[in-house]
């Protein structure tokens, strides 16, 4: 997708950090949201879908709470989340109000989009909001998460939702100008990257760091979740959100920021979301042939091709396929549960009934049910 692209693209995700709205976490920046409002309004006008994803919930709370460091206890996470979201919510609504919009909040977890069913459900309200024109505002729920079923930061959880409804760009608000080729904080000579291919490992090299003491992203997260998005063939753009204009000028083809762009085909729906399976129920690892037959052939993954299991999952669960070097090739939906794929590894399909007493299916995993990750 070029720049001249973007005017055309209908269906746009929208994130903004906690550092934007919380003005680095001095509380909400009501003039912010009311700019970011104006802008989006304008862009509803003009016939695009608009979906917000906002951090802040978190970070406002602190500052009601007069929390100066963010805790790292996960009940006090959830209180903060609790208080803050009331804010959070509010300013939004009022925002939008002066344009005649409508917002809706919607709170997401892990388990909302790695639930078959719970995953859909979530795509048909949201796909029924931006039908009705309203404005979706989403979080992270953070007032029920624990450690094992967090996004870990919102830019992830972008690259989901703009996965989830098929979204054509990924609009990612940062204090930044766009990704630079060094941290420009700390290599002054550092110069900003106007375009590349979401998914170049170059890219996150560059990247580097952690983010603020408010939020939980940095680049690194935009560069993954950039990653993450092209899957569905999005093209994500990283730029300032203290920019005047910065949605509309994007939205008229102008060079802001960083477009970091999806250069191959859109997965199907189903292996989309096997894709965009944050937590996996375990792993197995593949010998080199069975990379091979994965990769290069398109087959389906056999049990003689697994040299360890890793992870107590069941039939049916989603887990990731690793290769002798450790890094994860494919995932998919597993015939077998982890005990019974421990005793049938190495062996070939037509074993499968005499080691177990039974055969469900002779792959462990089917091809229809196994996507590759590039």
């Amino acid at each position: 997708m070029t720049r001249a692209d973007l005017a055309h693209a209908p269906r746009w995700v929208i994130k903004v950090g906690s550092g934007l709205v919380t003005n680095e976490g001095r509380g909400l920046d009501h003039a912010a949201v009311a700019r970011w409002a104006a802008e989006i309004a304008q862009l509803s006008r003009a016939g695009k879908s608009i979906v917000l994803v906002s951090s802040g919930a978190i970070a406002e709370g602190m500052q009601r709470l007069g929390w100066h460091t963010r805790p790292r206890a996960i009940h006090d996470l959830q209180a903060a989340a609790a208080v803050g979201q009331m804010g959070l919510v509010q300013a939004y609504e009022r925002a939008f109000a002066e344009f005649g919009l409508h917002t809706a909040q919607v709170l997401l977890t892990h388990e909302d989009l790695a639930d078959r069913r719970r995953y859909l459900n979530a795509r048909t309200t949201l796909t029924t909001l931006l039908g009705l024109r309203a404005i979706p505002i989403i979080n992270e729920n953070d007032t029920v998460t624990t450690d094992e079923i967090r996004f870990g930061d919102n830019d992830t959880l972008g690259a989901l939702v703009t996965n989830l409804l098929e979204a054509e760009m990924l609009v990612l608000l940062t204090d930044q100008q766009g990704l630079y080729t060094a941290d420009p904080r700390r290599h002054p000579e550092a110069t900003i990257v106007r375009t590349a291919r979401a998914g170049d490992p170059e890219l996150e090299r560059m990247a580097g760091g952690a983010g603020s003491t408010i939020g939980r992203g940095g680049m690194l997260t935009k560069v993954l979740a950039a990653k993450r998005a092209a899957r569905s063939g999005a093209s994500t753009v990283i730029a300032c959100g203290r920019d005047p204009e910065v949605l509309t000028r994007l939205a008229a083809g102008e060079a802001v920021g960083t477009i970091l762009t999806a250069e191959h085909t859109s997965l199907g729906a189903r292996k989309q979301w096997l894709a965009d399976h944050v937590r996996v129920a375990g792993r197995l690892t593949l010998d080199e042939g069975a990379v091979r037959a994965l990769i290069r052939d398109g087959k389906s993954l056999l049990p003689i091709g697994v040299v360890a299991v890793t992870g107590s999952f069941g039939r049916g669960e989603v887990v990731g396929c690793q290769g002798p070097d450790g890094r994860e090739i494919a995932r998919g939906l597993v015939n077998y549960g982890a005990q019974e794929a421990t005793r049938i590894m190495r062996r070939p399909s037509h074993e499968i009934e005499a080691v177990l007493g039974y055969v469900d299916e002779p792959e462990l995993i089917h091809r229809d049910n196994l996507v590759l990750l590039g």
